[in-house]
């Protein structure tokens, strides 16, 4: 693919912050004079949004961890062939919100999947298309989870703590192999403080 952008993502467990810093960078990158596309994964695309639903309903805690990759997988999929590939070669800063990496970090860590079984399904739902730069928001779970589930917990976010814990040592783990293109954001600290690491982190890439 003749790629225009550049395709960076966010990681992280739930309740890190990601949320909060993806609208601090998508206001930074436009004051640079950039076209930010924001997508969230699973969804964004019309089929993937359906997908996402079925995944995060607290009701479907009958769901098996295989149904449970496949669906992530095939959400993945369609959100990359139909806003993720165009965007970049229009030239537009890709920023998504969750992508391979969580399912490594989830259903291989989380839920214990084979590691080999994850990545070859990632390079399925990925279309062969990894990220330019991932930022991985990094912090202990007992600080992140009552955060994220301030308001009620999905089905990801209601697995707990000890689920949670295994996330981010999958996560973790992942980094120290994927380096360079996965850098670690240390998450704790006020909004402003862990903005301006982002950018740091981002600055070989973006000028913010």
């Amino acid at each position: 693919m003749d790629r225009k952008g550049l395709f960076i993502t966010l990681e992280g467990i739930d309740g890190c912050g990601k949320s909060t810093q993806a609208k601090l960078l998508i206001d930074a990158i436009e004051g640079a004079g950039r076209e930010v596309v924001h997508l969230r994964d699973p969804g964004s695309a019309r089929l993937s949004e359906k997908i996402r639903l079925v995944l995060l309903d607290p009701r479907n805690d009958d769901m098996c961890d295989e149904c449970e990759l496949m669906l992530y997988e095939a959400a993945r999929a369609q959100m990359v062939r139909e806003l993720v590939i165009p965007s970049l070669k229009h030239g537009s800063v890709v920023l998504c919100d969750r992508y391979s990496d969580s399912t490594f970090a989830y259903q291989a860590g989380g839920r214990g999947l084979s590691e080999e079984m994850i990545r070859s399904a990632n390079k399925i739902g990925t279309c062969g298309l990894m990220p330019d730069a991932t930022l991985l928001f990094d912090i202990d779970p007992s600080k992140a989870l009552g955060r994220a589930t301030q308001q009620g917990a999905d089905r990801l976010e209601a697995a707990g703590f000890a689920f949670q814990r295994r996330v981010r040592e999958a996560y973790l783990r992942l980094a120290e192999e994927e380096r360079p293109r996965m850098r670690v954001v240390d998450a704790t600290g006020s909004v402003e403080v862990v903005s301006l690491r982002a950018k740091q982190a981002l600055a070989d890439i973006l000028s913010l």
